[in-house]
């Protein structure tokens, strides 16, 4: 009975879970690029390593090691890797390190002072990056565990008591090989948990495309990795900014990812692009008038003929009055993805009137088009563009079949006015594209638009615009240059 009730459970868990409407997959195929940025940016973050001053006594023998500072770093061998469920794994092994302090010495009456250059050999470093979800839906470092070591080091002690010196100096190589491991992990912590989550935070959640619709792309549930890529699931859904809390049901099929040959993959459902289009219908956007000279002159002179008899009938007063053209879309357009290609069906009204002036408009006709259009998705830099293209075009009247009939010599003149006057405005703005969640700095170059049942996907490879340093000393929190700076880092493995 129990098993049955969890099963029951599952099964309404199930059937409530939201469906996604944009989908990504990192591949290990972008994670030797990411590396080679992240190495860079992690040789800087461990010269900024800052070790105490070291001081002690053995016997008659006084050390005092102060200002020690990192000078170079060299990574040998390293590897990135997923690691199932959510984590980035980071080895780096053989690695060295190159060090310069100053040096106080006295041995009984014996005194001797400046700076030595010292070596880290065998630096190993182990660390895991775990990836979750936030409150707000964003993608953040949740927590980063780490392992450090260093194998040995040496100091080139100089001077008169140079034998002297190389003697005592196993004390103070200890010391700083203790000092040096204790400070590697909490340097590596604050990088994961302040400064990557501050490029993180570059990643659009819930933003505004324009000045009427925004775009929710809020994580779903945890990042989930493989062995070979990192999967995240999106709501992808657009809302106009008047109504924020109003969401389109998604009913659309769910987008899938298989392919792990490029460095990365995003599927766009149905309702990606049905939200879309109806949160601009409700922002009340999809309608577009023309009056007077906006009417193309050969069109304002067709109109004027075939209902010149209405003209006469109606209002003969107002013949030379300016013509107005409105066409205001009746239901939002819906989307349909297939193999073949992309397609957008609009139903609209077309009314056509007189407007004198200081006078109400008269109108002389009103009827219905149906359109279609083919829609070419493409993807540059971080923006996803839609290209329209007209391919059906009918009008009719739900008056009565004979004046369909009557309206047909219009037919050919409005789908021309559609072709030259509307569809480039329409063109231009979405051209313009709305911004996939990706961080700044980093965008998709030789991309590939692959469409399927319902939902198409997009594989790309990875281009650093900017460096990490770059975009991470722009979006730096304050006052966190010292790692100390953040939360105390969890007890981490590292040996002496």
């Amino acid at each position: 009975m129990a098993l049955f009730g969890a099963l029951l459970l599952a099964l309404l868990a199930g059937a409530h879970a939201e469906l996604p409407g944009c989908k990504t997959r990192v591949t290990s195929q972008a994670l030797e690029l990411v590396k080679q940025e992240g190495l860079r940016f992690l040789e800087q973050e461990l010269e900024t390593i800052t070790i105490p001053d070291l001081r002690g006594r053995e016997g008659h023998f006084y050390y005092n090691i102060s200002e020690v500072k990192v000078t170079e770093l060299q990574l040998t061998s390293s590897e990135l890797h997923f690691q199932p469920e959510q984590e980035l794994v980071l080895q780096i092994s053989n690695a060295s390190l190159g060090l310069r302090f100053r040096r106080q010495l006295l041995y009984w009456f014996f005194y001797d002072g400046g700076y030595i250059n010292a070596s880290a050999e065998g630096v190993s470093i182990r660390t895991a990056l775990q990836l979750s979800r936030d409150a707000t839906g964003r993608i953040k470092v949740s927590n980063v565990s780490c392992q450090a070591s260093v194998s040995r080091m040496h100091a080139a002690f100089g001077g008169t008591f140079k034998k002297v010196y190389e003697f005592l100096s196993t004390f103070i190589t200890s010391g700083m090989r203790f000092l040096l491991n204790q400070q590697i992990c909490p340097v590596l912590y604050h990088a994961g948990m302040v400064l990557l989550n501050s490029l993180l935070d570059t990643v659009p959640v819930r933003s505004s495309v324009d000045e009427l619709v925004g775009i929710d792309y809020s994580l779903l549930q945890d990042p989930v990795a493989s062995d070979s890529n990192l999967d995240m699931v999106f709501r992808g859904a657009f809302f106009p900014l008047a109504e924020g809390n109003w969401s389109l049901p998604n009913r659309a099929v769910e987008p899938q990812l298989q392919a792990e040959e490029r460095m990365v993959y995003v599927a766009f459902s149905e309702f990606f692009f049905d939200s879309a289009m109806e949160s601009y219908f409700r922002a009340g956007a999809l309608q577009l008038s023309l009056v007077g000279d906006k009417v193309p002159h050969d069109l304002d002179m067709l109109l004027r003929a075939t209902y010149f008899g209405s003209i006469v009938l109606l209002s003969p007063a107002v013949i030379d009055s300016p013509l107005k053209l409105e066409l205001r879309v009746l239901a939002p357009p819906h989307c349909t993805i297939k193999p073949s290609g992309t397609t957008v069906s609009v139903t609209a009204s077309v009314t056509i009137a007189l407007v004198p002036s200081d006078q109400p408009e008269v109108q002389l006709s009103s009827m219905t088009m149906d359109a279609r259009f083919s829609a070419k998705m493409a993807l540059r830099g971080k923006a996803l563009r839609t290209q329209l293209d007209l391919r059906r075009f009918r009008i009719y009247s739900n008056q009565s079949a004979l004046e369909s009939l009557a309206l047909i010599p219009l037919q050919a003149p409005l789908k021309t006015m559609l072709q030259i006057g509307v569809m480039p405005m329409l063109n231009e703005r979405m051209w313009r594209g709305v911004q996939i969640p990706l961080p700044e700095g980093i965008n998709f170059v030789r991309e590939v638009v692959t469409n399927h049942a319902g939902f198409l996907t997009i594989g790309a490879d990875l281009h650093f615009a900017k460096g990490l340093r770059e975009v991470i000393e722009k979006n730096r929190p304050a006052d966190t240059r010292d790692p100390w700076a953040s939360s105390a880092p969890p007890p981490s493995t590292t040996a002496a």
